[in-house]
């Protein structure tokens, strides 16, 4: 996922989330058959009810997914008699959402990230939703899904971050993080490249992008319940492991080997690698058109883990579509995501606005003769954890961010991560 648009989404709804808690991340046939709908339950009676009385369904979504929705949408209105209107929302669609439910006029559908889903729970803006076929899906978007037991969201693609190479200048894919600075330094060396790797960290950090290396070195930001989920009464940012696994950040970073840059953003990095600047590129599927249409020749494969260190596992994200807890016609909501959505028709659909592995298996298994990525991005995404979706999760970006940042370009390790603990905690409470 992009980052830089998934953060200033979380910062915003952390922000909205506060006042109601202060008590306590194409186009395609129409049709809706598919093994994913028959194994469905069918519609309950009072979806059926609500479709035969007519009215008007609301969806947003961002601008990509929306515009291959509306096709899918118009068709379901026709097939129930109603009305649906599908809104594309181009800034902070989760601050929106909040913002919506909280005064009355929520929408009846949102589709967006899973690590969305805590901050809606908290502020009681999404209903859970029960799938027919868990089976159906794939197994990491199912879990990335299930808050405090209960699945919120109907997956529908699942995105991580891998190391995509650019094969003439690096044939082979590196053995370690060590082996991949080796190369880029000996490809800097011959002017052949001026970058040695091209990850995103920026003047204030990116904390989903540099979380595969804090992995592999043996860091973390939260500690884990007893059923594996991220627990934010153990903040681990400033950890002896956390804070061994930064030194070895900061020997990447600009007082050491250079790989890691503030100069490298969210907003240069991908041009960086695809105008031949650096041989290697961390960064997830959103990545692959420009790179396609740089002519490029590319291979994915998993991110390095440092010699004898953890593998650098990604974060994984998934998107879904959610159901309005005060949306205004949530019977029919219910029938149009746990069940019209469950289609390969349309997930497929949402892959081509957006080249992402789409979470139905049936859906995935058809995209990819004709996509290899997608099942590299798969393995390079094996072991990841979903991205947290506690509330808690919100309070991490910026002052972590700010301390990797810090690091990177040669600020004391222990003070810079001892800096940001205390602003997590004072945030968390």
């Amino acid at each position: 996922m992009k980052s830089t648009r998934l953060f200033a989404g979380l910062a915003a709804a952390s922000l909205l989330a506060l006042p109601a808690c202060s008590g306590g991340s194409g186009s395609g046939s129409s049709s809706s058959t598919g093994s994913a709908t028959d194994s469905a339950s069918g519609a309950s009676s009072s979806a059926t009810s609500a479709a035969a009385g007519g009215g008007t369904l609301t969806i947003w979504a961002d601008d990509k997914r929306a515009a291959a929705l509306k096709p899918f949408a118009e068709q379901f209105g026709k097939d129930n008699g109603v009305t649906v209107k599908v809104q594309a929302v181009s800034k902070d669609l989760q601050a929106a959402f909040v913002t919506a439910s909280q005064a009355g006029n929520a929408p009846d559908v949102v589709v967006g990230a899973h690590d969305w889903i805590g901050n809606m729970v908290q502020n009681g803006a999404v209903d859970p939703v029960q799938l027919a076929d868990e089976a159906a899906f794939d197994p990491q978007a199912v879990k990335a899904v299930t808050y405090d037991g209960q699945v919120y969201g109907v997956p529908y693609a699942v995105e991580n971050l891998a190391l995509i190479r650019n094969t003439k200048l690096a044939p082979n894919a590196p053995k370690s993080m060590e082996d991949l600075v080796k190369t880029g330094k000996e490809l800097k060396t011959s002017g052949k490249a001026k970058e040695i790797m091209a990850l995103q960290a920026g003047q204030n950090g990116d904390v989903y992008h540099l979380q595969p290396l804090v992995n592999s070195a043996g860091g973390s930001l939260f500690g884990m319940t007893s059923d594996g989920m991220p627990d934010a009464k153990q903040v681990k940012v400033n950890s002896p492991e956390t804070v061994a696994a930064l030194k070895k950040i900061a020997a990447l970073g600009e007082k050491g080997s250079g790989a890691l840059k503030r100069s490298i953003t969210a907003e240069n990095a991908i041009s960086t690698f695809t105008s031949g600047k650096a041989a290697y590129l961390v960064s997830g599927p959103w990545a692959i058109t420009d790179v396609k249409k740089a002519n490029m020749s590319y291979d994915v494969s998993a991110i390095p883990a440092f010699e004898g260190g953890k593998p650098a596992t990604p974060f994984i994200g998934t998107q879904a579509f959610y159901v309005a807890s005060k949306g205004k016609n949530k019977s029919l909501a219910q029938e149009f995501t746990t069940n019209f959505v469950a289609t390969p028709e349309l997930h497929v659909a949402l892959y081509k606005a957006e080249p992402r592995r789409p979470a139905l298996v049936e859906a995935a298994d058809q995209v990819k003769g004709s996509d290899a990525d997608i099942e590299k991005f798969k393995a390079a995404g094996e072991g990841g954890l979903p991205l947290p979706a506690i509330p808690q999760m919100s309070a991490i970006w910026e002052p972590m961010g700010k301390a990797e940042a810090a690091i990177i370009g040669g600020a004391d390790v222990q003070k810079s991560l001892d800096a940001a603990a205390a602003a997590v905690k004072k945030s968390i409470g």
